[in-house]
């Protein structure tokens, strides 16, 4: 019986092996890989490219030196096919491992794009490293790339892509980038400034074929235009990984549902990360994951914690016009108030009797994001 099991090797699954060995140093503890087991950040992947870091560069431990810096079991290329909660048990192609509490760190899978044409099942996505080392190798001697989406990870790739001196078109549904997370006249400026890095919008659009033609590719959108390019990467959204969960009887609804203490509807089994779904929060974002963490280690070594969130601002890594974003609660009431500064823009979301719900900054302005955060009232209590 190993005591504890952590079923993902990202973020979520070695930052919480990470927090708990600063707690409990001999307790054994087995982290399980569907992968190679390298220890990496994800958001470094968006950025990688113009900062001139290959993808081997990006990992600091392989699963052996991770074992040995964690002192834990890692088994790594190994893939759960199912969670037996009655016997405590997980099943793999080839084994089986038992355990006492399972914490399920599992990530989230990219949105498959609805494409027909011949070369739907050529189009890209990122979602791992091995997934960024075959986007890297297939854009070598390539020059125009084109992306599905213009949501956060779709503008840092197009922002990384630019400046690393590739041509780059943009077919977003939204009528601005990251319209869900800015208004309008933020996302113009970010529009702008890309543009100026050589980046063209296809705004109201979504792609709906994608066939070869020559060495590249011919993309057909709702319009009947059509986009060539040499190559097409896919980034229109994440969802969590629930079915492992869903399969062994856990609750599930976005994500894996849990309490804040991070337990899902089957006692000892827990959920962190992209796959977690808290108090209805759904946040793909560090800054979650590393309090999500911290609030598990303490529980598993002993300490009964609840999980709270602030305000947590995201800074969305395009240098060409930064930003950072705090968007306000879906549906709160009230309006965006928008100021032009020396240093960029500020616009700030207040409610109806001037609270402030959540703002954008752009520029300059990102700077104020921690002072303006602790206007916002928290997310979690």
């Amino acid at each position: 019986m190993h005591p504890i099991v952590i079923l993902g090797s990202g973020l979520a699954g070695y930052g919480l092996l990470r927090e708990f060995r600063k707690r409990d140093a001999n307790t054994p503890i087995t982290l399980i890989s569907a992968d190679d087991g390298r220890v990496y950040s994800k958001p470094n992947l968006s950025n990688a490219l113009s900062l001139g870091r290959a993808p081997e560069q990006l990992a600091t431990d392989d699963a052996r030196q991770a074992a040995a810096k964690f002192n834990a079991r890692i088994l790594h290329n190994t893939r759960v096919v199912a969670i037996d909660p009655a016997a405590r048990m997980l099943r793999t192609a080839a084994d089986s491992v038992a355990y006492d509490r399972l914490v399920l760190a599992l990530g989230a899978d990219p949105f498959a794009p609805s494409l027909d044409g011949d070369a739907a099942d050529e189009v890209l996505s990122v979602n791992d490293l091995d997934d960024y080392t075959r986007f890297r190798r297939a854009l070598a001697e390539k020059q125009h790339i084109a992306i599905l989406g213009g949501g956060l990870i779709g503008c840092e790739f197009a922002n990384d892509l630019a400046a690393a001196g590739y041509r780059v078109s943009v077919v977003h549904l939204g009528p601005w980038p990251l319209e869900r997370l800015v208004p309008r006249e933020v996302g113009e400026l970010l529009t702008r400034a890309l543009e100026a890095h050589g980046v063209s919008w296809h705004f109201g659009r979504t792609a709906k074929r994608v066939e070869r033609a020559d060495a590249g590719y011919t993309l057909t959108l709702d319009d009947a235009s059509q986009v060539s390019a040499d190559l097409v990467l896919s980034a229109i959204g994440l969802r969590p990984r629930t079915q492992l969960a869903q399969a062994a009887g856990i609750a599930t609804g976005r994500g894996i549902i849990v309490d804040q203490r991070l337990e899902t509807s089957i006692p000892g089994i827990y959920a962190i990360g992209d796959c977690a779904e808290v108090a209805g929060h759904v946040l793909p974002y560090v800054q979650p994951l590393l309090i999500q963490a911290r609030a598990l280690a303490a529980i598993l070594t002993g300490t009964e914690v609840r999980l709270s969130y602030p305000a947590m601002p995201v800074m969305v890594k395009t240098p060409a016009y930064p930003l950072a974003v705090l968007p306000p609660a879906a549906n709160a009431p009230g309006e965006w108030l928008i100021e032009t500064t020396e240093a960029g823009i500020r616009a700030l979301h207040r409610g109806p009797t001037g609270a402030l719900n959540g703002f954008a900054l752009g520029g300059g302005e990102t700077g104020k994001r921690a002072e303006l955060a602790k206007q916002v009232a928290a997310l979690l209590a």
